[in-house]
């Protein structure tokens, strides 16, 4: 049990320094905002798991599932209304985009 508790908080906390890694080191506000939100949420699952193996009460578990249910709701639509916002607001480098979906959907409001 020791050792599956370990993986999982290694595996979550990688993840997670993953996640500020690529903050600081990619190029624009779209990478970044996808490498702070997939790997986070990956890693706080995986430490609330962990939690979850090391305290088996109904209450812990009950309170874990809340948290994961409402952090995979809300980060995907907080980065997409970020990066909505950036797109509209001009922040973003044309230059790194390969596919500009949006711009077309823009053109006929």
């Amino acid at each position: 049990m020791t050792v599956v508790l370990g993986i999982l908080l290694l595996v979550g906390s990688a993840a997670s320094l993953s996640a500020g890694l690529g903050l600081f080191r990619l190029p624009d506000l779209l990478t970044r905002m996808h490498a702070t939100t997939k790997p986070q949420a990956v890693g706080l699952l995986l430490v609330l798991t962990a939690v979850g193996v090391r305290f088996p009460t109904v209450e812990v578990i009950t309170t874990l599932v809340l948290v994961m249910a409402l952090q995979l709701t809300t980060v995907p639509v907080a980065a997409h209304i970020v990066g909505r916002a950036a797109y509209r607001s001009g922040l973003l480098r044309p230059d790194l985009l390969y596919v500009d979906e949006l711009d077309a959907a823009l053109d006929k409001d």
